[in-house]
């Protein structure tokens, strides 16, 4: 008898799958559509190191929640324009998030721009933002001016994506200050790893002097090749340093990202029955049943 119950336990343990982090696999339901839109929760996309995937995080991300019918905006706070450009959206010659950082009396509903994405909308940047830095040096709490920006809007939207800049200067204290939460994407190579210390400190510095109700939304590995030893090893670091912190969701490595970015469209418009886009909307699914998103 005793036997027997403990093979029906063997069964139902390898039943349940094992994830990439080591942890269970789950699927995350689907999530409800919302009755109404607003207040937007603000989370910032945020790691000073550069091509560790924020900006494809960003599009992918604010492209799955608006799938699931909530009202996203997207805004591109890094002066590559990348996430403007990946979304198929000019910035030459129009108005932009640095506009809006230097007359804050300017209305953001002229700066909006419209995707292709139902229900995802984008505030567009360009080269003329790494200006900013300089312009707002000598401005009376210069590191509250994307939060006055954002108030504005915020009641119109379920939530707000920030796409930082690869550093950790005054526009990235202005994006954790006007944040709820933040998302670290992590790329899972050696020297991704190092520079995540200077950031957790800080957004402990902002939460200690600019904004208290800042939380940490999760760390995302990107960039997972399951077949290296290097990455396996680096994802399973990350999960020993931040615990359940470190999403469930982990996205691979995988040549689709750059085409969708050269066609303007998310990967889950352009290739949507591929694992990538699957991922991402898996992200978004964890996001809400994790309470980071409504």
């Amino acid at each position: 008898m005793a036997e027997k119950s403990r093979g029906t336990k063997k069964a139902g343990a390898e039943d349940v799958p094992m994830g990439p982090t080591g942890r269970p696999y789950h699927g995350f339901p689907t999530p409800p559509a919302l009755a109404s839109h607003g207040p937007a929760r603000i989370i910032s996309l945020c790691n000073q190191k550069g091509g560790v995937g924020k900006t494809t995080t960003t599009i992918n991300l604010a492209a799955s929640l608006a799938q699931y019918g909530r009202r996203v905006l997207a805004v591109d706070f890094d002066p590559q324009g990348a996430l403007s450009a990946g979304l198929g959206i000019a910035t030459h010659d129009v108005p932009t998030i640095y506009d809006l950082l230097l007359d804050t009396k300017r209305d953001p509903h002229e700066v909006i721009v419209q995707t292709s994405t139902p229900g995802l909308d984008v505030l567009p940047a360009n080269i003329d933002l790494s200006a900013a830095e300089v312009h707002l040096v000598n401005e009376v709490a210069r590191e509250t001016i994307l939060s006055r920006v954002l108030r504005k809007v915020s009641g119109e939207y379920d939530v707000i994506l920030v796409d930082c800049q690869p550093s950790l200067g005054l526009l990235t204290v202005n994006a954790l200050t006007a944040s709820h939460g933040v998302l670290i994407p992590l790329e899972c190579e050696f020297f991704a790893l190092r520079g995540v210390a200077l950031l957790i400190e800080t957004i402990d510095k902002v939460r200690d002097r600019l904004n208290p109700a800042i939380e940490l939304d999760g760390v995302l590995a990107t960039m997972y090749d399951p077949r290296t030893l290097h990455s396996r090893e680096v994802l399973e670091r990350v999960v020993e340093a931040f615990g359940d912190d470190v999403l469930e969701t982990v996205i691979g490595r995988t040549v689709k990202f750059p085409d969708a970015s050269v066609s303007g469209v998310p990967i889950t418009q352009f290739a949507p029955e591929h694992a990538a886009a699957q991922a991402y909307l898996r992200l978004a699914r964890e996001l809400v049943a994790r309470g980071a998103v409504a």
